[in-house]
């Protein structure tokens, strides 16, 4: 171990990144058996953490993973990984998976579960903080489909993750960075690992969560703000013709928290205004709303991990 090594918190000790490991008979390894969550720490504490703890205790409810370990404890392994790896803002990534057991699809029901913490170091956030992107996003419309909520649980936020490493891969064509997937019946879903907002001057939109959509946690926070600006939102069924005419649009997840569009499917996103009008450098910048709701959402951080010191 270097002295710059990262440690991770593998099944309750913290050990070097390099001997970082699980069994190949666990069941997250062998069949992507298992429930996780990105969280977003801001000047040493994670964003929002009793809404991703929840979200965690429904996957696991829903995969029949009974793990036994209280929030309390998890939430400490991510405090100890933190501490360690002596980081106040950054990366977090939490897995519970159903542990190691015979290999066959059929799981035991006796869990011994295999409880991973990973972090990497992001830039400050809240007010003036540095992006953790590289720019706005450039989004393309994929063949790769949402599958239905019947076949694989949308809600439930699990290793499996082929429907998304599939249209990630069919980007490479196009050189854009996020994938615009639809759902079964060719609606708007979400990105790969984003959610998926847009505006047309009348109101804020963004699919409902009746289609094949994770429930974000940054998600759920911009519409908080918009509801508390009164913003008209909308949370409905989209075609992807009304993403690509909209004046804005913006996507969400933990890492990115609100990031701009340039582009949907080669066609330049407005930002508001008028159509066909260049911005200053040709490049395209988030809209009068994006750039109202980043504010409050870096505001919101600011004031609840930094103790207002930018204010």
């Amino acid at each position: 171990m270097t002295s710059e090594e990262r440690r991770y918190h593998v099944n309750g000790e913290l050990v070097p990144a390099s001997a970082a490991t699980v069994s190949v008979e666990d069941r997250g390894f062998a069949y992507g058996d298992a429930a996780f969550e990105t969280l977003r720490a801001f000047g040493g504490d994670v964003f929002r953490w009793e809404a991703h703890a929840d979200r965690l205790a429904r996957t696991c409810e829903t995969l029949g993973i009974d793990h036994g370990l209280s929030t309390s404890d998890l939430k400490g392994r991510i405090d100890a990984t933190l501490a360690a790896n002596d980081l106040a803002d950054a990366y977090v990534k939490l897995s519970i998976t159903r542990g190691s057991q015979p290999g066959t699809l059929d799981p035991q029901p006796e869990v011994d579960p295999t409880v991973v913490v990973i972090v990497k170091r992001l830039p400050r956030g809240g007010l003036d903080g540095e992006p953790p992107y590289d720019g706005p996003a450039t989004l393309q419309t994929t063949k790769t489909r949402k599958p239905s909520s019947r076949a694989l649980p949308a809600d439930a936020k699990t290793h499996n993750y082929l429907n998304g490493i599939l249209a990630r891969l069919e980007l490479r064509v196009t050189g854009a960075d996020e994938a615009l997937m639809l759902d079964p019946e060719g609606n708007v879903a979400e990105g790969a690992t984003s959610n998926l907002f847009f505006s047309d001057g009348a109101a804020l939109r963004t699919p409902s969560l009746d289609g094949p959509i994770l429930p974000g946690v940054t998600r759920k926070t911009v519409i908080e703000i918009a509801e508390s600006e009164a913003i008209p939102i909308e949370e409905g069924t989209y075609t992807p013709d009304a993403v690509r005419a909209a004046d804005e649009v913006f996507l969400t997840n933990s890492t990115w928290g609100i990031r701009p569009v340039k582009t949907v499917d080669g066609i330049d996103v407005d930002g508001g205004r008028q159509r066909g009008q260049p911005d200053d450098d040709g490049e395209g910048v988030a809209g009068p709303l994006t750039t109202l709701l980043s504010r409050l959402y870096d505001l919101r951080i600011e004031e609840e991990h930094y103790d207002g010191e930018r204010l």
